[in-house]
């Protein structure tokens, strides 16, 4: 007789997805248990998760992104992992490469996906943004998300793994203002991150990381790694790059010399969801400056 087929737990965590959810869930309806973390959604996201019959768990204290998908890991019951994103999709390459992998005995106990990523109109197929592999598929209980690191803590796993073939597709920029919208909110968590573990930076080092840096970065990966063969696409999403390294490291640079000069770190108010960081209105000074 044949061995049953290993069981599948899909992870994902959710806040006020509905318009892009059901894209989601229904490349994996065929999985044997979906779990979604949600942090306090509004909309119909609820709805629409329990409509594919997802075990739906509210967590309205968001702890943070990897600390976040810990929690939808911890609530699978089956025998592997699946950890998706909300804006994230499984082709049907991958879904049936997957099936056949839970069918057979795996070789590894954990496997890279290679990932596709939208931006604006095209799909990117050269600048180091494909095939982007991401550890996303490991049997319960080998890998957990890196916690302390950002909006992008990746599984940790320890010993040898495999690589599939199907992609998982990512529908990460359908449009610019999402882009810059993202890319400011990850600057400032990355940037939170390195200054909790007392990351200063000095002029020189700032000019060193935060100027010459994104320029190098731009040209490696336009240049060199032909993001240029991506069009109008490739251009503006690598120039927007190396923008997100300037912003990152001159946060830092802000936090250090307010330490330095002895102002005040300024409240920052930030919604979850949206990433909308905003700053309290500074009061006027008695110069009107």
């Amino acid at each position: 007789m044949s061995q049953p087929r290993a069981t599948l737990s899909v992870a994902m965590i959710a806040r006020d997805e509905e318009d892009i959810l059901p894209r989601t869930l229904e490349s994996i309806r065929w999985a044997d248990e979906i779990v979604i973390v949600d942090s306090g959604s509004v909309d119909r996201t609820p709805e629409i998760a329990h409509s594919f019959g997802a075990k739906h768990i509210f967590h309205r204290d968001f702890r943070g992104h990897a600390e976040q998908k810990n929690i939808a890991i911890d609530h699978c019951t089956s025998d592997w992992v699946l950890l998706l994103d909300a804006d994230e999709a499984v082709s049907p390459a991958l879904s049936a490469q997957i099936q056949q992998l839970l069918a057979a005995t795996p070789d590894f106990e954990a496997y890279w996906l290679p990932r596709s990523n939208l931006f604006l109109t095209r799909w990117l197929r050269h600048g180091g943004f494909y095939p982007d592999r991401k550890m996303r598929l490991f049997r319960r209980g080998a890998a957990h998300v890196e916690e302390g690191a950002g909006p992008h803590g990746t599984p940790q796993y320890n010993g040898p793994t495999g690589v599939l073939k199907g992609d998982l597709l990512h529908y990460a920029y359908p449009a610019l203002d999402l882009y810059i919208e993202h890319m400011n909110r990850y600057s400032s968590e990355v940037a939170d991150v390195l200054i909790a573990k007392h990351r200063e930076l000095s002029p020189v080092s700032f000019v060193v990381l935060g100027v010459l840096n994104p320029v190098f970065t731009f040209l490696k990966n336009y240049i060199f790694r032909l993001g240029f063969l991506d069009g109008t696409e490739g251009l503006i999403l690598h120039l927007n790059h190396s923008f997100y390294i300037h912003w990152k490291y001159a946060k830092i640079w802000e936090a250090s010399a307010r330490r330095r000069k002895g102002f005040a770190a300024v409240p920052v108010h930030q919604d979850v969801k949206s990433g909308l960081r905003a700053r309290p209105p500074e009061t006027p000074s008695s110069s009107g400056q």
